[in-house]
């Protein structure tokens, strides 16, 4: 389903725009929008996501199907992961709720890659959708200053050139398997994949600005309903959203 349809943009303002726009006109769950530049790409919390030409990979699909909404945060992010891994070799992680990131000897030495961000709306006729993007960071770029710590790409791990098309089309069957399998099976094998990709989901230390003021514990794994569970001294806390401080 993923991939049937697919608009290319050598420049675009934003593929979730994109993405959005289509939906709203009736293009089918699955139809794709991928740009190799953004002029407006966005991340999390309205972040921007750095989007240069020829720098990475910028794709935003369209999710109908309302039983697997809940979980299409998690779901992608196994995507992601596997199809990176599998289009290159490369060894990936996921950390909650929406990064990419490259290993490293040391969890703050492990640098994002690539992220999701999940966007969800409603048709004229009151249906549901998501707009689902995901930004991969591919080649070797001169990041602005306050990126430059905590970002990579593909090839700066890897040391050699990789090929967009084969990144991004083990990434659309990776997404394809991992709804398709989110539909026939429910969401538990998805969050045990989820749990398997993302060591850091146990055991680290975090900080999470919560609405009454910042609390410090240690990641405790994921609820069925893809909240972030931290065990602190009051006890077990669930983040469904806010701001989160890997430490």
């Amino acid at each position: 389903m993923f991939g049937r349809r697919v608009h290319y943009f050598a420049e675009a303002g934003s593929t979730n725009d994109l993405a959005s726009q289509g939906a709203e006109h009736g293009e089918a769950e699955g139809t794709t929008y991928v740009a190799a530049a953004q002029t407006a790409g966005r991340g999390r919390m309205g972040r921007v996501w750095f989007s240069p030409p020829g720098a990475g990979l910028y794709v935003s699909t369209i999710v109908r199907r309302e039983h697997i909404i809940p979980w299409i945060t998690l779901a992608a992010g196994v995507a992601v992961a596997k199809g990176i891994q599998s289009a290159t070799g490369l060894p990936v992680e996921i950390k909650w709720p929406n990064d990419i990131i490259a290993p490293g000897r040391a969890f703050r030495s492990r640098r994002k890659l690539a992220g999701i961000l999940a966007e969800a709306s409603a048709a004229i006729d009151g249906s549901p959708y998501v707009v689902l993007g995901f930004g991969i960071n591919l080649r070797r770029t001169a990041f602005p200053r306050e990126l430059a710590d905590g970002a990579t790409a593909i090839e700066l791990e890897l040391g050699r050139e990789v090929e967009a098309g084969a990144v991004l089309a083990h990434t659309l069957v990776a997404l394809n398997e991992t709804t398709d399998r989110l539909t026939r099976g429910g969401p538990q094998a998805l969050l045990a994949e989820w749990l398997a990709r993302a060591p850091s989901a146990h055991g680290a230390a975090i900080e999470w600005d919560a609405p009454e003021g910042t609390l410090g514990g240690t990641t405790a794994g994921i609820a069925v309903d893809g909240a972030l569970l931290m065990q602190t001294s009051s006890g077990l806390v669930r983040i469904r959203s806010g701001e989160v401080r890997w430490l």
